[in-house]
């Protein structure tokens, strides 16, 4: 078997077997197949795509490329969440240790951010103390001891897909439907889940800007999962405009605080509220999806969910009373106030702007080996459907001293964010599409 061959085998059209692309994925991952042929191999699949078994022997080859996790030492059900990503998505801090509180073990691998903000353990860096790297052993043992643990996601996890995504990054193949599928559900097989949530984000602020491309790259995820015996259900979420009002690392920390504490944030509350239903359907804690939510907003109402924060903070060593007092939390040196310049309705707040204008500000990354600024960010008070009045404020910019010089363009960018009616404007609803609902 040649490298080559397969490279023109599919290049033609043809349907590469599961013997082909394991060849191939191993010989890539140990070196023996140059760059400039997987290079070669992605471009072909992004032209000619791949069959559903193919991409589903393409996703069990990069999961096992590396080292996997075994959770069965953890009584239960264990199901795991992916996001592909968006502005103001908080969703990890409040769904951990709300579907945890209600009985379904939550062992969590995550990593950090590159765009917007950080990823979600950046955004528990702004917690002091918090410990965000934990062994397997530690990690395992915290599950079973308390449910739920939240760990870095290790290198050798699926080491063929962080080979392959580098390549893909500079080889114009990104987009391609069973390339990303195939990369997101390496990770979460490799990580030994036995039941996948998907957050499958459409809009200005998300990698899949309309239904039709995200409705694709759900149907596809949830086919390999159900192919590779795990089962996966997915979600079609909005993102036109930011999920929650905030967005930033600490920023992000306080709302999680505030939801767990029992007050409804909108958009996020209720997309909490619907991926732990779910959630609690696949671990065999819920009969229905109604029976789901009314467990997570009880949770969330009686404190139980805040309670499991607490547990999980204090097991991985953070300063735990910033979950009574969030005021603890790392603050901003400036705060901007953009205000309205118009009585109206808000229309929508692009959340592809307000990404960009918190990354300025120093909550995300350009490059892996940037900083962040854990304090930095922006913070919404109106968004989609909300009545202003001119001089009302509209949103905050939180700073730090050396990107004070840039605070009058910012104010510019986030105001740009920011489209009005003189109608009364419609909120949709969060969820859009339900893919592989039992």
């Amino acid at each position: 078997m040649r490298a080559v061959d397969l490279i023109a085998k599919k290049r033609d059209g043809g349907e590469l077997s599961q013997q082909e692309i394991e060849f191939f994925i191993q010989g890539f991952t140990s070196g023996e197949i140059p760059d400039y042929q997987m290079a070669a191999m992605a471009m072909a699949i992004f032209f000619r795509g791949m069959k559903s078994d193919e991409t589903s022997y393409l996703t069990l080859a990069m999961a096992h490329s590396g080292e996997t996790v075994d959770l069965s030492p953890i009584q239960g059900i264990k199901v795991d969440k992916h996001s592909t990503g968006g502005v103001g998505d908080t969703t990890t801090l409040i769904l951990a240790p709300l579907v945890a509180s209600c009985g379904v073990p939550v062992a969590k691998m995550t990593g950090r951010g590159l765009g917007h903000t950080g990823g979600t353990l950046d955004k528990l860096d702004s917690i002091p103390g918090f410990r965000g790297e934990l062994d397997r052993k530690s990690f395992i043992e915290q599950v079973q001891k308390i449910g739920l643990a939240v760990t870095g996601q290790s290198g050798d996890l699926a080491p063929a897909d962080k080979k392959l995504y580098a390549l893909r990054d500079v080889t114009a193949t990104i987009e391609s439907i069973p390339l990303i599928a195939s990369s997101v559900m390496s990770k979460k097989i490799a990580a030994g889940a036995d039941a996948i949530v998907l957050d499958v984000k459409v809009g200005s602020g998300a990698f899949m800007k309309d239904k039709d491309s995200a409705e694709l790259l759900a149907k596809t995820m949830v086919q390999i999962g159900e192919k590779v015996g795990r089962r996966t259900v997915a979600v079609l979420s909005r993102m036109d405009q930011p999920l929650g009002n905030a967005v930033g690392n600490a920023l992000e920390v306080r709302e999680a605080i505030s939801i767990l504490s029992g007050k409804n944030h909108g958009d996020l509350y209720n997309l909490c509220i619907e991926l732990a239903a779910i959630m609690l359907m696949l671990g065999q804690k819920a009969a229905a999806l109604e029976e789901g939510k009314e467990m997570a907003r009880e949770n969330l109402a009686n404190g139980k969910a805040k309670e499991m924060f607490q547990k999980f903070v204090l097991a991985q060593g953070g300063d735990v009373s910033v979950v009574e007092d969030p005021d603890k939390l790392v603050k901003a040196e400036y705060v901007v106030e953009v205000e309205s310049n118009q009585d109206s309705y808000v229309a929508n707040v692009d959340a592809l702007t307000v990404g960009q204008v918190a990354m300025l500000a120093g909550a995300g990354r350009a490059k892996k080996e940037d900083s962040i600024d854990l304090a930095a960010g922006v913070y919404l008070h109106k968004k989609r459907g909300e009545f202003v009045k001119k001089g009302d404020i509209l949103a905050e910019i939180h700073l730090s001293a050396d990107k004070k010089q840039e605070e009058d363009s910012l104010q510019k960018k986030l105001l740009s964010a920011y489209s009005f009616s003189e109608e009364e404007v419609k909120k949709d609803d969060i969820i859009i599409e339900r893919i592989g609902l039992p």
